[in-house]
Order: structure tokens, then sequence, then C-alpha cells
């Protein structure tokens, strides 16, 4: 089963609390920024805090991720720094071409080999931030198989189309549609973008469940208290919950008896309904709606 990625949470890579306490989020993932959540003349500094808490905490199942400066600038020091402290994922900032995803993918290699580290170790997720980045999603999804994710950055993107954020979304419509489009064609995680206000709770409820019904995997979150929000709206109901257990028990049935064939209240079923149960429970465990036992 694929890991699930509710939520991301965003944490400033400078924030040396919120480093410490990541883990006690509760998000599926946490993400240290070193791009535009630190200051220029807090970027070394920044970079030391995130390699000493990824050597130093233990963040047990959330996923790390860090999101680096550009290679044009001192993104080859960051990947360095956490490559060597072991995180799970390097984010880009602002990727428009496969040739981003190569060049960053080479150097996380040449860090591996340096350090003999296992080569395809070190994973990647792309941020799409810009028009070109958007019409290109479908050729940097497949650009390596080290990549998990593509996300959507909208506050760089409506910059670029020369619109600003609405309540009803329908500025990032096509670039959620196509960048959702790309992943799901290269078999990888959508994960859309933040929602700044953070006092608007009846905003953010109505774009998560927005784009949990485009099929997004999760959410990019800059508050804590916006993670049980997206996690209660992506939790399965209790028709959900039974009807994917009566799958799951078709299936064991059909392997007990030897059989191929899985029927359900007597009709087939076929791959799509079985991976579609399999998430409905991944969700609801995680949502702690029904136990191990239980399936």
């Amino acid at each position: 089963m694929e890991r699930l990625r509710r939520t991301m949470m965003f944490v400033p890579g400078a924030n040396a609390a919120m480093l410490r306490d990541a883990p006690l989020f509760g998000s599926d993932s946490v993400m240290f920024d070193l791009e535009d959540a630190v200051s220029l003349n807090e970027k070394d500094s920044a970079r030391a805090l995130v390699h000493f808490a990824l050597k130093t905490f233990d963040y047990s199942n959330v996923e790390t991720v860090v999101r680096i400066n550009g290679l044009d600038t001192i993104g080859h020091l960051d990947i360095e720094a956490m490559v060597l402290a072991g995180v799970d994922v390097i984010r880009l900032p602002k990727t428009e071409t496969a040739q981003d995803i190569i060049d960053v993918e080479e150097v996380i290699a040449r860090v591996e080999k340096q350090h003999e580290i296992p080569v395809g170790t070190t994973k990647m997720m792309a941020a799409i931030e810009s028009a070109i980045g958007v019409l290109n999603a479908r050729e940097i999804a497949v650009a390596s198989d080290r990549l998990i994710g593509i996300a959507l950055g909208a506050e760089d993107y409506v910059t670029n189309m020369k619109t600003n954020r609405y309540p009803d979304g329908q500025e990032l419509l096509f670039a959620r549609s196509y960048i959702l489009h790309a992943a799901r064609a290269a078999g990888i995680a959508a994960i859309d973008t933040v929602y700044s206000d953070v006092n608007n709770t009846e905003g953010f409820i109505a774009e998560t469940t927005r784009i949990k019904q485009l099929g997004f995997d999760g959410k990019s979150v800059i508050n804590p208290r916006q993670i049980p929000l997206v996690n209660a709206i992506y939790a399965p109901s209790e028709k959900e919950i039974q009807h994917a257990k009566e799958v799951i028990w078709a299936i064991n049935e059909a392997e007990s008896k030897g059989s191929g064939v899985i029927s359900l209240n007597g009709k087939m079923v076929d791959k799509p309904i079985v991976e579609r149960a399999q998430r409905v429970i991944a969700l609801a465990k995680a949502a702690k709606l029904i136990t191990e036992e239980e399936i």
C-alpha cells in the first residue's frame, strides 16, 4: 500500500522549536523549508538546524521532506547536508522542466556515491509554480524514478498568470487538473497548495473538500490547526468503510479457496474496486476509525 500523504506540514527551517515539535503535529509528512521561509542571512544556520534535527529527533513514521534552494544559488549545499542527514525526500522549488529534476538528481546521486549511501535512497518531489511548469508537468512527473510526487505552488503560479487567489478556486482549476493528471499517469502523488488564511476555517474546509473531490492525495498546510480538518475530510464514511471491509473479506475468501475470481453480492470485484477498497481501509486506519483486527 502506498504511503498516505493527506497533509504535508510546512515548517520554517530556521524555527528550532517547530523542528523539534514537528513529529507531534500529526501530519503525514513534514516539509522543512530552506527556501522562501528563510531569510538570506539565515540560510546557512537554517541548513545546519535542519540537519541537526533530522539526525537528532525521532520523526517515527512521519515522512521528512526538505524544500531546498535552487541549484543556481546554494541548493547543492542544501542537498549534501540533507542527504547526509537521512532526509526521506528532497523537494525542488519552482520546477519548470524535466531537466530541473535531472540536474538535482545528479547532485543527489553524487552525494550518495561519495558517502557510500545506496544510490536511490533519497527520494524527490517537485513543486510546480508557473505556467511553463504546469504545461511541462507530464514530462516532469516521469523524469526520475526517485520522484514520489508533484505539488502545486499557487502563490507564484497566480502571480505568473497575472491573477489572484479567489474563494471558488477557478483560477487554479486548470493547473490542478493538469498536475493531477500528470501525477496519476506517472503513478505518483499529487499534493495541493497551501491555504494561507489560517483564520478562515470555512474557506479552508471548502477548498480541501474541493481538492479531495478532484482526486488529490492531500494538501499542504501551514498551521497545525489545519491538520485535523484535512484528516476529517479525507476520513471515509461508515458506508464506505463497510463496503471496503466486504471487498477485503471477499478477496481473503477467494484466496483461501485458491480462486482467482473475486465476487461480492453476485458481482465481480475487479482491480479498481480492490484498489479503492484498500485506500479506504488505509484512510480509515489512519483516522483511527477501524483497527487491524476488524479487517
